[in-house]
């Protein structure tokens, strides 16, 4: 079928008006319990409840969802690909995980054949859990970087991605320098940033693996391209913080590592954040940058619990996304990953409202990768990465369905109880890239 014919799906349709951190949840969704979705050219041309769209498309005939809920692509806002092979390694913390698993995973990445697999892998299971889009660690070798925007652009997904920076603290096939990651930086920049729907992201991986020159090379690469993004890690352990501490004694505190290289501003997205003073959380809201919020890592290797009421709650909220960060995370699911989010929130006497877990899975993630007027919504103009979801996808939740009492009880329901079975189908601007056998 031709990218330019209108094609339509028609079933449960959820987008959002608003952000419901901001105006509350009743505000801030539009759902249609009989809604359809018009495509054209890839692009979301018309969405709303059936008996309007219908007579303003009458050539179309609709793909029809029963039981299902069409609603954006999710959105996974921080991720590691390469270290979907070490996914459910045991029993250690950040810092024994990164030199025991995830250093000698990624020191395999310089071979093609090896990276264009991995990112192939990588790819096909981002779309059976719903993910359209997601921010993207590769490793030190720009190969791995090459691999996964071919085997995106094959598929014809949005990336945002980047080659590793990483000249110290880390084995030797592993490092770069200052000068060599920025040459290699610039040439994939030059290569794929802006090719089809390929992001580059410059990648420092955190303080304590680059110098100071190194981070002084990121900054300068950024300001040379400021259409890129950056991102990076930033307090997701007491020992990162106190090693911090210690390689940069001069900063104010861990955040002000980065702001010292112009590495704090809009566009900038910091992994994690879980232990940030309220001079962090500040800087943070005042830059306009962001942080991802990775639940199942975060407590898969112990490294906390993140403060969502005190960092996004309100209008002056920190601009928050939501994530797997595959491997330490435990699950592609991001079902798996809202209610992880959920679950911390309890233990700190706070109920993430289930408007606010699928708006950070989707729309709010697409914001912190400032790309929230083309993707993470279901609403005019917007790209047409599109999911497709089951709400009957097990006996277990077809039985508890029967007794739901409204949509907000439909989408806890499924955050709380539904895995890749419930992604019946994805569409990737506007064409069908994934089907549930």
């Amino acid at each position: 079928m031709s990218l330019k014919q209108k094609k339509a799906l028609r079933g449960q349709t959820l987008s959002f008006k608003g952000d419901p951190f901001v105006c509350g949840p009743e505000d801030s969704v539009v759902y249609q319990s009989d809604g359809i979705v018009v495509i054209e050219g890839g692009v979301i041309i018309d969405v709303g409840a059936a008996s309007a769209v219908l007579g303003r498309h009458p050539q179309v005939l609709p793909e029809h969802y029963p039981d299902c809920l069409i609603m954006a692509g999710f959105v996974d806002a921080h991720v590691h690909y390469p270290q979907s092979e070490i996914i459910a390694a045991y029993g250690e913390q950040l810092l024994e995980w990164l030199n025991n698993y995830t250093f000698p995973a990624e020191s395999r990445f310089g071979d093609k054949d090896y990276a264009d697999h991995a990112a192939s892998f990588y790819l096909d299971e981002c779309l059976r859990n719903g993910i359209s889009t997601a921010s993207v660690y590769c490793t030190v070798h720009p190969q791995s970087v090459i691999s996964l925007f071919e085997q995106a652009n094959g598929r014809g997904m949005r990336m945002a991605a980047g080659k590793v920076m990483m000249d110290r603290n880390a084995p030797d096939c592993l490092l770069d320098t200052a000068q060599s990651s920025y040459d290699q930086s610039a040439a994939l920049i030059a290569q794929w940033h802006g090719k089809n729907r390929c992001v580059y992201a410059i990648t420092p991986r955190f303080a304590p693996t680059s110098s100071p020159a190194q981070l002084a090379a990121a900054g300068a690469l950024w300001e040379k391209y400021p259409s890129t993004l950056m991102q990076t890690h930033l307090s997701e352990s007491p020992g990162e913080i106190a090693w911090v501490k210690k390689l940069f004694p001069e900063a104010r505190d861990y955040l002000d590592v980065y702001e010292r290289y112009g590495l704090l501003k809009s566009g900038a997205n910091f992994g994690h954040g879980i232990h940030l003073t309220d001079r962090e959380i500040a800087a943070l809201r005042q830059s306009g940058a962001a942080l991802s919020h990775c639940p199942t890592s975060n407590t898969f290797i112990g490294s906390g619990l993140f403060k969502m009421a005190d960092v996004r709650e309100g209008a002056a909220g920190v601009t928050v996304g939501l994530a797997t960060d595959i491997g330490g995370g435990s699950s592609f699911s991001i079902f798996d990953t809202m209610k992880s989010a959920y679950e911390i929130g309890q233990l700190q006497g706070y109920a993430l409202h289930p408007a606010k877990a699928y708006y950070l899975a989707t729309l709010g993630s697409a914001k912190a990768l400032l790309l929230d007027d083309k993707i993470g919504n279901l609403a005019v103009g917007f790209e047409a990465d599109i999911q497709v979801i089951d709400l009957k996808s097990r006996p277990l939740i077809s039985e508890r369905m029967s007794h739901a009492k409204d949509i907000w009880d439909v989408l806890f329901m499924q955050m709380i109880l539904a895995d890749d079975r419930a992604i019946k189908c994805v569409y990737i601007a506007g064409s069908k890239a994934y089907e549930r056998s």
